[in-house]
């Protein structure tokens, strides 16, 4: 049966950290420690008494541009046939289409096409993984929010101890000390602790030019990590191209890229593990063509961030992947991702399989509701 969107309500939710936050940007003074991050939720409401959620989010600036953008996009969804998603994701395109076609423009957009999926399987009474095609009922995961830079390394070992004790099965730390020395020696202490047998990813943040990247990677090669994530500037694909030739550990980057094309130049380049994000591509439609572009190569992916989403993308693609764990945005659903030996397995809940709490309600800044 045909439905129609009735109602769309978009909120801007500021969620608190609890520290500063701090990686490699900050050290090398190009970002300041991060204390919140702004999510744009995005609820969409059909004819058929359903209703899909979807989330963007923004660190330390972009938020509010992300609202105000949905906020000049929603009522075109309005009278919409939510089945249609390619279809609508156009129509926003084209009507914000002055601002172009990635970044900020489409990360507004990408909150109300996470929506459409959800709405879209819950209509067939499925998990999302399952609507798309799901090759798998679990993913594996690793946790990074315990190996930051500003963490003490006796604090990272417990945390990475705790993640491991809870099912957790990776762990990655961050790296880009300006003192080399410094980050190896982190490393090998990780190492130590959680053994050889267990995955264990380092992440530059962009921070080493190429003489140093190749110097650290060489450095890094006897720890047996399961992959060096964005040694370098996240647009030099070439780069990305030549250490992943020239290196036993696979290296890892995507995350920042903000469209479908910009993946394909990465791709070409030659990466070793691709890290689209959802989010920032322009939802789970643009997502999907930057996974199809990956299994022609035979890629492995790991999605950035936002496991709520990426769980059912990394299970819905054809090799074995990995999704990332943050615990930041737990308190913004009634609902726990499910964590044991070294997996986060999907529910049998239809759609995204997550409902917002009231606190999330409680953290919402500014809101906007438009209805037929």
């Amino acid at each position: 049966m045909l439905d129609r969107i009735t109602g769309v309500r978009i909120s801007s939710i500021t969620v608190p950290l609890p520290d500063g936050i701090s990686d490699a940007k900050v050290l090398t003074g190009r970002q300041r420690p991060m204390s919140e991050v702004s999510v744009l939720l995005a609820e969409i409401d059909s004819a058929a008494g359903l209703r899909g959620i979807g989330f963007g989010y923004a660190k330390r600036a972009g938020g509010p541009g992300q609202f105000a953008h949905a906020r000049e996009l929603a009522p075109e969804l309005l009278g919409q046939d939510p089945s249609d998603i390619g279809r609508i994701w156009d129509r926003l395109m084209w009507a914000g289409a002055s601002v172009g076609r990635s970044g900020l423009a489409v990360q507004a957009i990408a909150a109300f096409d996470i929506a459409l999926w959800d709405l879209k399987a819950k209509r067939a009474g499925l998990p999302l993984a399952k609507l798309i095609g799901a090759h798998r009922d679990s993913v594996r995961c690793y946790n990074t929010s315990g190996g930051f830079l500003h963490a003490p390394i006796e604090e990272v070992l417990d945390r990475a101890a705790e993640s491991l004790a809870r099912g957790i099965g990776g762990i990655k730390i961050k790296v880009g000390h300006p003192d080399h020395a410094v980050d190896l020696a982190r490393v090998r202490a990780v190492r130590e602790k959680i053994g050889d047998r267990v995955p264990l990813m380092v992440d530059a943040n962009q921070q080493w030019d190429r003489p140093t990247a190749r110097r650290m990677c060489r450095d890094l090669e006897p720890f047996g990590l399961t992959w060096i994530e964005e040694p370098l500037d996240a647009y030099d694909f070439a780069g990305h191209g030549q250490l992943a030739r020239t290196f036993d550990t696979p290296i890892a980057t995507g995350e920042m890229l903000v469209s479908a094309a910009e993946h394909g130049e990465l791709i070409r380049g030659g990466v070793d593990i691709v890290q689209p994000d959802a989010p920032r591509v322009g939802g789970i439609t643009r997502f999907l063509e930057v996974a199809a572009q990956a299994a022609r190569e035979h890629l492995p992916l790991a999605p950035h961030f936002m496991m709520e989403v990426h769980a059912h993308l990394a299970a819905a693609y054809p090799l074995e992947s990995w999704v990332e764990h943050f615990e930041w945005f737990d308190p913004l659903f009634d609902e726990r991702m499910r964590i044991r030996d070294g997996r986060m397995w999907l529910s049998a809940r239809p759609g995204l399989g997550v409902t917002i709490s009231e606190q999330a309600r409680a953290w919402t800044v500014a809101d906007d509701e438009v209805r037929l």
